[in-house]
């Protein structure tokens, strides 16, 4: 009766699972004390340009050479050689002349006088190529494993300014199922706010179509009955021998963390929720899946007050932008996916007004490129799932793209940021590496929280020991994408 109990409840908050999640990614810092803020005085705290971000993730790693950084074009033929393939789509225009993107994105191509197509960030090399890592690096600015569990930008961010609205949760993540899915275990170790405490982690929302009703107790449960069991959990938590085993601090955070989902349900904000509220009209430009869904519902929640939005287009091994075969088919439905959401977005939050305190950034934890893996001068990786053949036979061959890190392109939207350009340049040819104005990911996570107020050079205080929100409190912002 009991597991049912907090079953129903986990349900009632949409919190499904989140709990226990927090519960497990706290283990390694339960008994540490508060995680203190130190301000360095040199540099001055940066005077902030953006009150909110929404980061549009395409989990998988996306191909740039196919969307924001197109190359050369070769149409698909049976005996064409791979290595003489750069791009599987040909160049549009934009919004802005000289700037081309890919076939498929015309409608962000129509928003690129309000974005920039950042194509010189160099994602590191992390030795062995796995998803995992290099999504772990782009959350929270540190390669795996790490001594402490450090938290995801977002929690960073939201823990560092506080809410906007105390009605909503600082912090939300849509579209990524984290039960169920073959890389679960290292999902959870960037979903979290780490050190920082559960009440500063995402509040999780894997379906935006269904986030209305979660905000709702069962229809069979009246309002009193829901605080009863609503009660009756948060002593079960209270009497949980992990938190009890845990620093004060942290048992704590993990009650506010009930607490505000409590909240929010008796909240008036919660109405942010439900996308049935939005015009027919606005909800079909949107309706491309749940990647565009969540694209509205991101809108509605940086009006309503939420700090910091991701919103995925859910990561899968070999699925989705993780196109290692039949690529370009993949990139074709792909593009259908994000196109007109995110052009929709950026001229939904203009024309509100909002864009110019919204920083929108559309990322991916590297580039590939349709030979190489890993390092330019590796070519034909010994994965025999998919391995590109010197001669394509057939059109699955077309678009196979490899993990590539010599580059890959970041586009981003208002929260301070020039608009209208192309910043950096990649090399027309082969290897496709960046050859002007390289940006490494972590001065680009500074930049991020540069836009927000926040220095490189913050740190937390985690077991007497100071842990820097960029490594070693040492990146530096490119204050050169700024207006």
């Amino acid at each position: 009766m009991r597991v049912a109990m907090k079953e129903r409840i986990e349900q009632a908050t949409s919190r499904r699972g989140f709990l226990r999640r927090s519960a497990d990614l706290t283990l390694a810092t339960l008994a540490g004390g508060i995680p203190r803020q130190l301000w360095s005085a040199d540099p001055a705290r940066p005077a902030a340009t953006a009150d909110a971000v929404i980061l549009l993730w395409m989990a998988g790693g996306m191909a740039q050479t196919d969307t924001f950084d197109p190359k050369r074009y070769t149409a698909y033929q049976t005996g064409l050689k791979t290595s003489s393939v750069l791009s599987t789509f040909p160049m549009i225009d934009t919004a802005v002349d000289q700037v081309k993107l890919s076939q498929g994105l015309e409608r962000v191509a129509g928003v690129m006088d309000k974005g920039m197509a950042l194509r010189s960030v160099v994602p590191p090399d992390l030795g062995r190529l796995l998803h995992s890592r290099h999504q772990f690096h782009w959350h929270t600015g540190y390669e795996p494993p790490q001594s402490v569990a450090v938290p995801h930008i977002g929690a960073i961010i939201a823990r560092t300014l506080g809410s906007r609205n105390p009605s909503v949760p600082a912090f939300v993540d849509i579209g990524q199922p984290i039960e169920g899915n073959p890389d679960s275990e290292t999902l959870k170790t960037f979903h979290s706010a780490g050190f920082l405490g559960a009440e500063w982690g995402p509040f999780m929302i894997s379906d935006p179509l269904a986030a209305a009703e979660s905000m709702r107790p069962g229809a069979s449960m009246g309002a009193a009955r829901f605080k009863r069991r609503y009660e009756s959990y948060r002593s079960m938590l209270k009497h949980n021998p992990v938190l009890q085993a845990g620093s004060d601090y942290h048992q704590q955070s993990l009650l506010r963390s009930v607490e505000s989902a409590h909240r929010l349900l008796e909240s008036p904000a919660a109405k942010a929720f439900d996308l049935s509220l939005e015009p027919r009209s606005v909800r079909d430009v949107y309706d491309t899946g749940r990647f565009g869904m969540g694209c509205l519902l991101a809108r509605r929640l940086v009006e309503a007050g939420v700090r910091f939005v991701e919103v995925t287009t859910e990561y899968m091994p070999f699925q989705r932008w993780d196109t290692h075969v039949n690529g370009h088919a993949r990139m074709v439905e792909m593009k259908k996916e994000i196109d007109a959401p995110i052009a929709q977005l950026i001229r939904d939050l203009d024309s509100r007004g909002l864009l110019k305190r919204t920083l929108v950034i559309v990322g991916s934890e590297f580039g590939r490129d349709m030979m190489t893996e890993g390092k330019p001068e590796r070519f034909i990786a010994n994965d025999n799932s998919s391995i590109q053949p010197e001669i394509m036979t057939e059109p699955a061959h077309y678009g196979m793209h490899r993990h590539f890190t010599g580059s890959q392109t970041v586009m981003m939207y208002g929260g301070g940021m020039k608009a209208g350009l192309a910043y950096g340049r990649t090399a027309d040819e082969r290897p496709l590496s960046v050859v002007e104005k390289p940006v490494n990911l972590v001065d680009l996570q500074a930049t991020i929280l540069h836009a927000c107020g926040i220095p490189a050079s913050l740190s937390y205080e985690v077991d007497k020991r100071p842990v820097y929100v960029t490594k070693d409190g040492k990146a530096k912002p490119v204050l050169d994408l700024f207006a």
